[in-house]
């Protein structure tokens, strides 16, 4: 029977070529998109599941919140007293616990220095908690020695070569201190799918004597940036534990000046290790994570193509359907009843879905590489490794096969053989609308994929191209020492001897960072000091930051070398903190006594807002103040006419004001660039998808307009000889399809507007979307559209008449 059903379908492909390419090239590509896109899904969905722990696992945020009860800051780390007291206060819920702090100390063997990003101190539990492969040495030994170190297969590999890893050593230099640590074991590289690649493990115990020794490191609850995990006890209920955390906070930090528990303005969060990818975006983050969010997007993506697929299948077995009528009404003489013609349908549809599965294939193995590079993933469709791979292809192809088949099964076996074999066959007017119907789908996905390419392209030009409220392009970004803050003017002065340096700079932060220090203030309101229960970020910055970043004065001054007390009692806010602390305007806030941590001084001068974060985030209240020490950023604002120059000569003072540091400059509009990388790729990927959905519509158009003016030919050649006009061929032949094309596009208008607002809301600043954008939108569409129709209905008005009318 199979036999059978393969002839008929190599007869009906040699007699109708075109028809045949169109299913199996459509069928094809939107099969080869939605391999690709489930295998990143895939991806996505297994971050950490490789812990054999995994579900045991979580880790703990930290949130402020203000007055009104609104976060203020919820960061993915926490105080480094957290972890050791969470577990000897609940014993019974948690196992282990461990701490990790990430820094990027100057890594240096024999002639190699590298700055490494990924260098993480821990607490030996860690091998408890994660599944580590430690692939030589006593891993928990050696991060409970002072020096120990252990490193990953690619550090090994990077520092030592060929030779053996173990017992080597390595000079770190961080903090303006130098040091040697042992190498003491070597891991296997984490995999792809964590939320975090530690390069280097290191004891914790240098990290403890940098905070004054045990004593003062259990006692700061200020230093929130360790990451900490917890390892539950099994059946240990994560919410109803979380639920407790307040009273450890409340029992080991009290209360604050005003009398109120600490657990009303501070709150510790339970993250499960496998949310942690996809659902904690929060204000600090060991690495980027991805969303949840665009998961669905590229999930939504694709569905939609596979479907545009399926139409068309669907829509051209259907429109063919009275060149089949003789063939299913002789069947039914001859005895075949509804479900043998049936099968035999359906049979063809899996025939050609396999096929086009096959090319699929192809597609995906060529295409594979460069998704993969795109999305910075390590993707594969590897069978033996994953034989669940395998099981997912040959699911896909069924649930193709049946979408794209059931319809065109049940309407060609419907025929009546009576009716057929006198000639008297037309398909019903109920058929006719479903398979408009289809194409009105077809196209409305289409133009709400044009619809979304559209506004993200808009909004990342709006971010691009936006005012940020100071001068970010060409100021290079270099690390800072205390060496450098140190002797400052000396730097300032023989660097901007060069004419290509217009201003240097030092800062604790740089814009594009994150806004996280906040050390609690006090301001003078209405003649009282008032303790604020406000949120102000603070920035550490030298005497010309504002020069050097271009960013206005509102009222008062900015901050003057030549007074000293500025170094020490000297405050400048933004517009926003001046609102916040509600003072009337920025003018009454000059020198007006305003205390910051441990510091008292006055408000000297208020600066315009500028959006010193993303525009992801809105803007806040900030201070600045003269540091004292923690400058580790130094901006140099260069000339951008001799860029090149200034550049190389920066790379030889560099060697002479951080001698064995690697020259690694960053540009600040840079930075900027790359917080919008995910939407970059979204942009990609809608662009490139929309194309091929349209190409895939377009296809379909294709071969119902081809059908449909072979099935009028004669008709076309009668009308021709009547007197018919070119104009009026056109207009027959097109008018239906293109009043399709204009019914989807209304359907589209409200569902991508809809879906693109929501998009925007996660902007804290974006742009509204106009009427234009649906517009141009349709006219896209539109006009393949009409080219498509026109180019066929053009075909058959130039034909000979007299060839048309014998044509039948």
């Amino acid at each position: 029977m199979l036999k059978n059903y393969f002839k008929i379908l190599l007869r009906n492909t040699r007699k109708n070529p075109l028809y045949m390419f169109i299913n199996v090239f459509g069928l094809a590509v939107g099969m080869a998109v939605s391999i690709l896109i489930f295998l990143f899904v895939q991806h996505e969905l297994s971050y950490d599941k490789w812990n054999t722990k995994a579900d045991r696992i979580v880790r703990v945020s930290r949130a402020w919140f203000n007055p009104d009860g609104e976060v203020s800051l919820h960061l993915g780390h926490t105080a480094p007293p957290f972890a050791p007291l969470i577990q000897s206060d609940f014993p019974e819920e948690v196992e282990a616990v461990t701490r990790m702090l990430e820094s990027d100390p100057l890594v240096m063997h024999e002639d190699k220095k590298f700055i490494e990003d990924h260098f993480t101190f821990a607490d030996p539990e860690i091998f408890d908690i994660f599944s580590i492969n430690v692939l030589e040495g006593d891993a928990k030994k050696a991060l409970q020695q002072g020096n120990g170190v252990l490193v990953s297969e690619s550090m090994a590999k990077k520092y030592f070569g060929d030779e053996s890893a173990m017992g080597q050593e390595l000079r770190l230099g961080l903090g303006g201190a130098e040091f040697t640590a042992l190498v003491s074991g070597v891991f296997e590289d984490f995999p792809d799918n964590s939320h975090f690649h530690p390069t280097f493990l290191a004891s914790m115990q240098p990290v403890i004597m940098f905070f004054g020794g045990q004593e003062a490191f259990m006692s700061n609850f200020g230093g929130n940036s360790f990451s900490t995990y917890l390892l539950l006890n099994e059946g240990v209920d994560r919410q109803a534990f979380e639920d407790k955390l307040p009273t450890l906070i409340d029992r080991h930090m009290g209360e604050t000046r005003s009398g109120t528990p600490m657990s009303e303005g501070t709150k510790l969060y339970l993250w499960p290790l496998e949310d942690i990818h996809l659902y904690s975006n929060l204000d600090t983050e060991i690495e980027a994570n991805g969303d949840i969010a665009y998961v669905y997007i590229y999930l939504a993506v694709a569905l939609f193509i596979l479907l545009i697929a399926c139409i068309n299948f669907m829509n051209l077995s259907t429109a063919r359907s009275s060149l089949r009528s003789m063939e299913v009404g002789l069947r039914k003489v001859m005895g075949a009843d509804k479900s043998n013609l049936i099968r035999q349908f359906m049979g063809e549809s899996f025939m050609l879905t396999t096929i086009s599965m096959l090319l699929a294939l192809i597609l995906v193995y060529f295409f594979l590489p460069i998704f993969s590079d795109f999305t910075e993933k390590q993707l594969s469709l590897n069978f033996f490794q994953h034989p669940e791979f395998l099981l997912g292809i040959i699911g896909l192809i069924v649930l193709v096969g049946l979408i794209s088949g059931s319809y065109p099964a049940l309407f060609l076996s419907g025929f009546q053989p009576g009716k057929v074999l006198k000639g008297a066959f037309k398909a019903g007017k109920g058929h006719e609308r479903f398979r408009s119907v289809l194409v009105v789908g077809q196209f409305a996905v289409s133009v709400v994929l044009i619809v979304a390419v559209l506004v993200v392209v808009n909004q990342l030009d709006f971010m691009q191209s936006k005012d940020l409220g100071f001068e970010k392009e060409d100021i290079v970004l270099l690390p800072a020492s205390p060496q450098i803050e140190q002797n400052l003017l000396l730097v300032q002065d023989r660097l901007e001897n060069h004419p290509g340096i217009k201003s240097v700079t030092i800062s604790s932060r740089a814009p594009s960072g994150r806004l996280l220090d906040n050390q609690g203030a006090s301001a003078e309101l209405d003649g009282e000091i008032t303790q604020l229960e406000i949120r102000i970020a603070d920035i550490d910055v030298g005497h010309n930051f504002l020069k050097t970043y271009g960013i206005p004065l509102v009222a008062g001054r900015d901050f003057d070398v030549l007074r000293a007390s500025d170094s020490t009692e000297a405050f400048i806010l933004n517009e926003t903190a001046v609102r916040e602390i509600g003072w009337e305007s920025a003018e009454e806030a000059i020198g007006k006594q305003f205390y910051y941590g441990s510091k008292r001084g006055f408000i000297t001068g208020v600066m315009k807002d500028f959006h010193f974060e993303s525009l992801h985030q809105p803007i806040v209240p900030i201070v600045f103040e003269i540091g004292q020490n923690g400058n580790n950023l130094m901006s140099i604002k260069i000339d951008a006419s001799q860029r090149e120059e200034t550049l190389a000569y920066l790379k030889e003072e560099w060697a002479t004001l951080r001698p064995n540091f690697p020259f690694e400059p960053r540009f600040v509009d840079q930075g900027f660039n790359e917080q919008y990388a995910a939407e970059q790729r979204v942009k990609t990927i809608f662009t490139f998808f929309s194309g091929l959905a349209v190409l895939i519509s377009i296809l379909g158009l294709l071969g119902l307009v081809t059908f449909a003016t072979a099935q009028r030919t004669r008709e076309i050649g009668i009308r021709k000889v009547m007197g018919a006009e070119t104009g009026n061929i056109l207009l027959l032949l097109g008018k239906d399809f293109l009043k399709l094309v204009g019914i989807g596009f209304l359907i589209a208008i409200p569902v991508s507007w809809f879906g693109m607002n929501s998009w925007l809301e996660d902007f804290a600043f974006h742009i509204g979307i106009s009427w234009t954008v649906f517009l141009f939108a349709g006219l896209i569409a539109g006009l393949i559209a009409g080219i498509t129709v026109m180019s066929q209905s053009l075909k058959a008005a130039w034909a000979d008449p007299v060839k048309s009318i014998k044509s039948e």
